[in-house]
């Protein structure tokens, strides 16, 4: 049986692949410290036998006993609300945490996958973002600290494959969605989602000219398994090319939630990027993979997960956690 370290595992893309690898038979070691992770994302793995759980922050030394044939290192922040939050940490976590990751793949001899993210293109002027594109990125701006922490992630990923000879993948994800997000957690859909839910208006920052491209989790699971497994290691986008307006998108929501709220406008956040939509040729010609999931149906079987949860998680505030900065 082969096994898996995936770091960031009790979040909402690391608690996916978790339940993919078991899927796909292999004894899986998840690693969070849980400051934006949910332990309650993988309670329904504890019982299985090749399954287990290591409470840790992978920016301090990591161990983990016997053999690894992967590492996919997915610790990290991922939503504003969180890395502007907790800054310094966003940058370790991206920094030490990979240090630290590739070093274990290095003794274990594992192939390791980095999470990437469209971030590293930063406000792109070149649009769809293909990956030669070097990115429109300013790093002291508030975002700075998420993307220029992945671009550091990337270049540390590189320099072990080349220097080293590790056996590296990089995916570059673009936006996703699906079960397991924080319905909080500061990203359009669940935002919406969620004040479309409470009988709020919905909250548009900046004109709704910005585009976005949704991806449904299930179909961004299976383009980092294949990417896993093939034998190319640089940046791959993986992200669903349909593009959509932030103003489109909420009457989406709208619409299908059957609320009758209003759309308000608020000025738009510092460096927040006025398009994203990924240049997937890479991920057709080598992984043979492109979404299959319509946003039609991504969004009915989000909303169901969301409209079930109980009413207190509805409710939370849109930051509700305290946390110990180091």
């Amino acid at each position: 049986m082969k096994r898996i370290l995936i770091t960031g595992g009790a979040g909402f893309l690391g608690s996916h692949l978790c339940d993919r690898f078991i899927k796909e038979g292999y004894h899986v070691i998840a690693m969070d410290n849980l400051i934006t992770g949910d332990i309650r994302n993988l309670e329904h793995l504890f019982p299985l036998s090749n399954f287990e759980f290591h409470h840790h922050d992978v920016s301090q030394f990591i161990h983990v006993a016997g053999e690894l044939d992967y590492i996919l290192h997915f610790a990290s922040p991922a939503s504003p609300i969180d890395y502007l939050k907790i800054p310094i940490q966003t940058l370790k976590v991206g920094s030490l945490g990979i240090h630290n990751c590739l070093g274990l793949a290095r003794v274990k001899n594992a192939r390791v996958l980095i999470a990437s993210t469209s971030e590293v293109y930063g406000d792109p002027t070149v649009h769809p973002q293909p990956e030669e594109y070097w990115g429109n990125v300013n790093p002291v701006g508030p975002r700075g600290v998420y993307d220029e922490a992945k671009r550091f992630q990337e270049a540390m990923t590189m320099a072990y494959h080349t220097y080293h000879g590790l056996e590296t993948r990089i995916v570059r994800i673009f936006n996703t969605y699906g079960p397991r997000m924080r319905l909080n957690d500061g990203r359009v859909l669940p935002a919406f989602i969620g004040q479309a839910l409470r009988g709020e208006d919905l909250t548009i920052f900046g004109d709704g000219s910005q585009t976005r491209s949704f991806c449904y989790v299930d179909d961004l699971v299976e383009g980092i398994y294949r990417l896993l497994l093939s034998d190319y290691p640089s940046p791959v986008n993986i992200g669903n090319p349909v593009e959509i307006t932030i103003k489109e998108f909420a009457e989406e929501i709208i619409k299908l939630t059957g609320t009758s709220q209003q759309v308000v406008y608020k000025p738009l956040p510092t460096d927040d990027p006025k398009q994203r939509q990924p240049n997937i040729s890479k991920a057709k010609a080598i992984l043979d993979w492109e979404p299959k999931v319509s946003r039609a149906e991504g969004l009915r079987i989000t909303y169901d997960y969301f409209k079930n949860l109980p009413e207190e998680e509805l409710y939370k505030a849109a930051y509700h956690r305290e946390f110990s900065v180091r």
